[in-house]
């Protein structure tokens, strides 16, 4: 028995380590692209991409309809009582599911494309990226069906290696249909974008289905009711799903258009494509490092809770928060240090370089927010975390809403300072009750005071980025050190959790 619990963490270790390394490599090429094509479209295109996105994003999830989770839960659960035989009828459940909520978004999309590419996005080019989005959305939800299944059934090295090769492809045909299409405008550049990753998604799903295919066949199981099980799983999660994106996609909607009323911004769509499709894939790509802490913590402290070992929880929520806040102090130092060269180097823009540098103080607060949100999880927290998040939506909305005509991207930034502080403290209180911990002020202060005495010498005595960035994270890991914020003992943690010891 214990050898067998020593093999499935070393499984559940490999496999988070590989989700780590692959959504690393993904983010960097995703990056990459986006700035290829903020080249390609400019700071407008981009904005009305991100529009696009917000909107589709939203169709999306109400056509999934919870179905994915509920998938990976229904397959995870026949798998874990051994029948095997059971998958199949979960996954034909699952598919017919998908297919009825899918299909009648996707009518809804087609019919009302008009009217949402005019009155929510505000720009008629919307249209074609719309339809094109509405003819694949089928498909594209029951590819979300088989990666339910393909990670319930703990296959995560085939789903990445499907998942890595679906990321070049979708760049590739999206380089191809540019060509194409990019002396037709920005419209039909926006479409490019979405066919590209529509079809993609397309041979991802033809590639999960035939590596089904190729499964042992199982003994038949007795059929089960199904139907009831289904839907009391699926139902809950697609109305908690559509809520939450609904009110994000409306935040998102009203920022060019209640900016566009401050007399300062010339053109709002641009401002609105510089932070959220230039400024923000930036400032969050170093979170692809946390993925596999999370995904490490996530199992873990689900299996401590099943055995009340509070102790061992309390362990590794201290030790899961100071990670993330060293982390994040690091990167946001860094960011800080290096945005305005960034900002060229990237996007040969002066103004996503002072975004970044502006919202780079922030990065300490949201990577230890995403741990947070993870560990809440792990705990059986996700009803908490689902109402903190609709609620700091619909508070974004409604400061959106006021401020943007007032204050331009002032606005913009002071909601979203007040917004995320608030689900942070919401979500990190919520944590300390269940576990009961009790956190030692003085050791996040101590870390502000060391990553701040660091800019400020760096920042004062050289001019070279890269000098600055070296010698930022020297005089941080040395005060660090010094304050007894990194211990040796650390070391040997990470150790003992990656299994190498």
């Amino acid at each position: 028995m214990q050898h067998q619990t020593k093999k499935t963490a070393h499984t559940i270790i490999y496999s988070a380590i590989l989700l780590t390394g692959v959504n690393l490599l993904l983010r960097l090429v995703g990056m990459g692209f986006q700035v290829y094509l903020s080249g390609r479209i400019g700071a407008a295109g981009i904005g009305l991409l991100q529009l696009i996105l917000s909107v589709t994003t939203l169709f999306m999830t109400a056509a999934i309809a919870g179905i994915r989770t509920t998938t990976m839960y229904l397959s995870a659960e026949a798998l874990g009582k051994n029948r095997p035989g059971a998958v199949g009828r979960v996954l034909s459940g699952c598919f017919l599911y998908s297919i009825v909520c899918s299909s009648a978004v996707a009518l809804g999309v087609v019919y009302f494309a008009p009217v949402i590419s005019l009155q929510w996005i505000g720009n008629a080019g919307a249209e074609p990226s719309l339809r094109i989005f509405a003819a694949f959305l089928p498909l594209t939800c029951l590819c979300g069906v088989m990666t339910g299944y393909f990670t319930a059934a703990n296959r995560i090295k085939a789903l990445a290696a499907v998942e890595f090769v679906e990321q070049f492809l979708s760049i590739g045909l999206t380089v191809a249909l540019l060509h194409t299409a990019a002396h037709k405008g920005v419209a039909y550049s926006c479409a490019a974008v979405v066919a590209g990753s529509s079809l993609s998604s397309v041979f991802t799903l033809f590639c999960l289905l035939y590596l089904r295919r190729r499964e042992p066949k199982p003994k038949p199981e007795p059929p089960e009711p199904l139907a009831k099980k289904l839907l009391k799983a699926a139902v809950p999660l697609a109305i908690a799903d559509n809520l939450r994106m609904g009110l994000s996609t409306i935040e998102n909607l009203i920022i060019p258009r209640r900016l566009g009323l401050y007399p300062g911004v010339v053109d709002p769509l641009a401002s609105y494509g510089t932070v959220c499709g230039m400024v923000f894939p930036v400032l969050m790509f170093p979170t692809a490092l946390l993925f596999g802490l999370a995904e490490l913590l996530i199992p873990e402290l689900s299996r401590c809770l099943a055995g009340k070992r509070m102790p061992r929880i309390r362990y590794l929520t201290a030790r899961g928060l100071r990670v993330a806040l060293l982390f994040g102090l690091a990167c946001g130092g860094i960011l800080f240090l290096t945005a305005d060269s960034l900002g060229m180097l990237l996007y040969n823009s002066p103004e996503a370089g002072r975004y970044l540098r502006l919202f780079a103080p922030l990065a300490p607060m949201l990577y230890t927010d995403a741990i947070t949100d993870a560990m809440t999880k792990g705990l059986g927290q996700q009803v908490a975390c689902v109402r903190y998040n609709i609620l700091t939506s619909f508070l974004d909305v409604v400061f959106l809403w006021i401020l943007l005509p007032k204050y331009g991207i002032g606005g913009y930034y002071c909601s979203f300072v007040v917004t995320h502080a608030l689900n942070f403290c919401l979500s990190i209180q919520r944590l300390l009750r269940v576990t009961k911990l009790r956190p030692r002020l003085k050791r996040p202060v101590s870390a502000l005071l060391a990553a701040g005495a660091s800019l400020f010498i760096c920042g004062t005595f050289l001019t070279a980025p890269l000098l600055q960035c070296g010698c930022f994270l020297v005089l941080f890991f040395g005060f660090s050190s010094l304050l007894g914020l990194i211990r040796a003992g650390d070391f040997t943690w990470l150790k003992t959790l990656i299994h190498l010891h």
